[in-house]
């Protein structure tokens, strides 16, 4: 197995067992294998107290995002917004609320649990213009020109080929879409080892691209009008707790990655 299909093996395995864990109501770390060591940093405070009371409990304990992308996105009713790597399905319920009963939400996943709890939270929610699909967010499994906003909540950090995913984020994307996605993202350079070893993927720290590759990448694939907006830069401590979470030594390498990684809202456009 490859580096690119090991990781993404890992990575469903991880988000399937988050997903067994919602009934005891413990939420994640962007997939990572502690049990919400780092959700604290990561995880913690994305929601205010109107949407926790518009989605089921379990859409938020299955929360695993590091942003709130619903909320900067801007969604318009009438919409069609796509959310990738959707997880419990908290931000594709959101979503379709604010799209309203003529828009339509999808949420794509690549884990059968959690593609169960989604259409489980739906159903919960009552929300009727949603769908969840099974598919990798390399290969949509929807055609050219569908959507109107792509959302995405901590998630394109954790392909091994996010060149495809921006790619097919574009095909898929109306003339004139938005891509509207919050992710982890790097300023400076971060010690060799983070890079190393699945549990440092997972736990978002060693996918997330730095800035200038991030904006090179998506104009790669075609958009323009790119920001990258920081919404949580996190300090020597939190890097201590995620390093912890992913049995790296948390005491050697947080001076040296402190204030380096950020979550952060970035806006593209697929030019009209």
């Amino acid at each position: 197995m490859g580096g690119s299909e090991s990781l993404k093996a890992a990575v469903r395995e991880n988000y399937a067992r988050a997903a067994l864990r919602v009934g005891g109501h413990q939420g994640g770390c962007c997939g990572g294998s502690s049990d919400n060591s780092c959700g604290s940093t990561i995880s913690a405070n994305l929601y205010n107290m109107d949407e926790q009371a518009n989605v089921p409990a379990e859409a938020m304990a299955a929360s695993l995002g590091c942003g709130n992308p619903t909320a900067l996105a801007e969604l318009k009713p009438g919409e069609t917004v796509l959310d990738l790597g959707s997880g419990g399905g908290i931000d594709v319920l959101l979503s379709a609320r604010r799209v309203g009963p003529a828009g339509k939400a999808y949420g794509l996943d690549m884990t059968d649990e959690m593609l169960a709890l989604a259409r489980e939270n739906q159903h919960k929610a009552g929300i009727q213009n949603a769908e969840f699909l099974k598919g990798d967010i390399e290969n949509i499994p929807l055609p050219d020109n569908t959507a109107d906003v792509i959302i995405s909540n901590c998630v394109i950090n954790l392909s091994g080929d996010k060149n495809a995913v921006l790619r097919e984020a574009f095909r898929v994307l109306k003339p004139g879409g938005r891509l509207a996605v919050s992710d982890i993202v790097v300023r400076g350079e971060v010690p060799a080892q983070i890079r190393r070893g699945v549990e440092s993927w997972i736990g978002c720290i060693a996918g997330a691209l730095e800035e200038h590759e991030y904006r090179g990448k998506l104009s790669a694939a075609g958009f323009e009008a790119i920001d990258v907006e920081p919404t949580r830069i996190y300090t020597t401590a939190d890097a201590s707790d995620f390093l912890n979470s992913a049995q790296l030594d948390a005491a050697l390498i947080a001076p040296m990655v402190g204030g380096k990684f950020m979550s952060a809202f970035i806006r593209a456009r697929k030019p009209g």
